[in-house]
C-alpha cells in the first residue's frame, strides 16, 4: 500500500506500510518536494530515514536540474553479489580462517585497520586505475580541489561504516559472495566540492531554497555539466571498486586451502544505490537521483541486504512506474550510530549475531542488527516493487 502525502510542493508517495517513517525524515522529504523542478512526485522507499543533506531511501526525479546533496558524498555506493558453485556442506565447520582470508585480501576500515594498500598495490588494481585515470585527470584539471592523494591505493578497498563483505547461504544451499562499498575518498571529495559549489551558485543567483542542502545546478549551465561528468566518473570508479574486491575475495578463498575448487556460476549483480541516472518515465526524459534506493525495472536483478544478523535478498524488479522503477537498498537504520552505542552492549550484539563469523566487539555496536529496521517488514512493504529471487543468510561478515 502506498501512502500519499500532500505537501506545499509536489506530493510524496511512500512505501512505508508497517515500517517507521520518523518525523525528521518526513520533514526532510517534504522540503525536497517543494523544489520547482520535481517531476510528478517524490518516491520514498520503506528503508527511509533522515540523512545528512538528503533523505536516505528517496527517489527524486527532476527536470532540467540536479541537487548534488540528494546524491550525497558516498557517490556510487552499492552492492555486488555472485553465486559460487560451492554448497553449504562444503564450508568448513570453523569459518574464522575464511574471514581471516577475506580480511587479508580486502583492505578495510579506517585508522588502525587496513584501509588501503599499505605495502604494494596488486598489478590488476594498478591496471584498473590506469583505465580510470585519464578521465579523472581531465576532471581534476578543471577542478583541482577534488584531487585525492590516495585514489590508487583506495581502489579495491572496502572503507568504513556499514560497508561489508559477506559469505552467505541461499535457500538452495548455494554459497554466495556479497559485498557493499562505493567510491571511497574520491566520491566524498567530489560530492563535497559540488555541494558547496551549488550553494555558491544559489547565492550568486539569489535563489530562495527550502534548505541550504537543496542547492542545485540547472541543466545547460557549466556547473551542471561539470557535476554530471564528475559524478558519472565516480560511479564508474565505485562499480570497478566492487568488481576488484569480488575478484580479490574469490582469489583469497580459492587459496585458503579450506575449500574445494569452485567457480562463480552466475553473473555478478553489480548495482548502485547512491547515484544519478538519465531515464525515461511516464514518457519523458528525466534525471533520477536514487539516494539509498536501487533501480528495479521489470526483470532487472538487484540486491537488498539486511543487517549483520538478518537475511538479505536477491530481487527482480517489477518496474512499478509510481516508484520510478525503484526499491529499497536495505533494511534502513532505525536509530543513529550514537544511539545504538548507548542502547546496546557487546553481549546484545553477540546474541544478535549468533551463528555469524564476524567481529563481536564494541567497535561494531553501531552496526548491530537492532540498530536497523526489520528487513522482513521492509520487504513486505515493497512487494509491489520487487519479487524475491533468492533469500541469503550470512555466515561470515567482514565489516569496514
Amino acid at each position: 500500500m502506498v501512502e500519499i502525502i500532500q505537501t506545499n510542493g509536489s506530493p510524496i508517495k511512500a512505501w512505508v506500510s508497517g515500517v517507521p517513517f520518523e518525523q525528521e525524515a518526513r520533514a526532510q522529504v517534504a522540503r525536497v518536494a517543494e523544489l520547482p523542478f520535481i517531476f510528478r512526485h517524490v518516491a520514498v522507499m520503506p528503508d527511509v530515514h533522515a540523512g545528512i543533506g538528503a533523505t536516505i531511501g528517496s527517489v527524486v526525479a527532476t527536470t532540467k536540474a540536479i541537487v548534488p546533496a540528494a546524491v550525497g558524498v558516498d557517490i556510487g555506493c552499492g552492492m555486488i553479489a555472485a553465486r559460487t558453485s560451492l554448497t553449504a556442506s562444503e564450508l568448513p565447520d570453523d569459518l574464522r580462517p575464511l574471514r581471516n582470508a577475506i580480511e587479508r585480501a580486502v583492505p578495510h576500515g579506517g585508522p588502525g585497520l587496513r584501509g588501503s594498500w599499505c605495502d604494494r598495490t596488486p598489478e590488476h588494481v594498478n591496471a584498473a586505475w590506469a583505465e580510470l585515470a585519464p578521465a579523472y585527470e581531465k576532471i581534476t584539471a578543471k577542478h583541482p580541489k577534488v584531487k585525492h592523494d590516495y585514489l590508487a591505493v583506495h581502489l579495491g578497498t572496502l572503507g568504513t561504516g556499514n560497508h561489508f563483505v559477506e559469505l552467505c547461504i541461499a535457500e538452495d544451499c548455494s554459497v554466495w559472495i556479497m559485498l557493499h562499498s562505493g567510491s571511497r575518498g574520491v566520491g566524498n571529495r567530489i560530492g563535497s566540492y559540488f555541494i558547496e559549489r551549488a550553494r555558491e551558485e544559489m547565492m550568486r543567483l539569489d535563489r530562495a531554497l527550502p534548505h541550504r542542502d537543496l542547492a542545485y545546478f540547472e541543466e545547460g549551465t557549466t556547473g551542471f555539466a561539470d557535476y554530471v561528468e564528475a559524478v558519472s566518473w565516480a560511479q564508474a570508479y565505485a562499480a570497478k571498486n566492487r568488481e576488484l574486491m569480488m575478484t580479490n575475495v574469490v582469489t583469497a578463498l580459492a587459496r585458503s586451502n579450506k575449500l574445494p575448487a569452485f567457480t562463480l556460476d552466475q553473473k555478478a549483480v553489480n548495482c548502485h544505490h547512491n547515484y544519478i541516472s538519465r531515464e525515461n518515465h511516464f514518457g519523458e526524459e528525466v534525471w533520477v537521483t536514487r539516494k539509498g534506493a536501487v533501480r528495479a525495472q521489470r526483470g532487472e536483478l538487484g540486491i537488498i541486504p539486511g543487517s549483520m544478523g538478518a537475511r538479505s535478498f536477491i530481487v527482480r524488479g517489477k518496474g512499478n512506474a509510481e516508484s520510478f522503477s525503484s526499491c529499497s537498498h536495505g533494511a534502513g537504520r532505525l536509530m543513529s550510530r550514537t544511539q545504538a552505542k548507548k542502547q546496546f552492549t557487546v553481549e546484545d550484539h553477540k546474541k544478535a549475531t549468533l551463528g555469524v563469523e564476524c567481529r563481536k566487539d564494541a567497535s561494531v555496536i553501531d552496526e548491530t542488527p537492532m540498530a536497523y529496521k526489520s528487513i522482513d517488514a521492509v520487504m513486505a512493504a515493497q512487494d509491489d516493487l520487487v519479487e524475491i529471487v533468492h533469500t541469503l543468510r550470512q555466515v561470515v561478515c567482514v565489516k569496514g
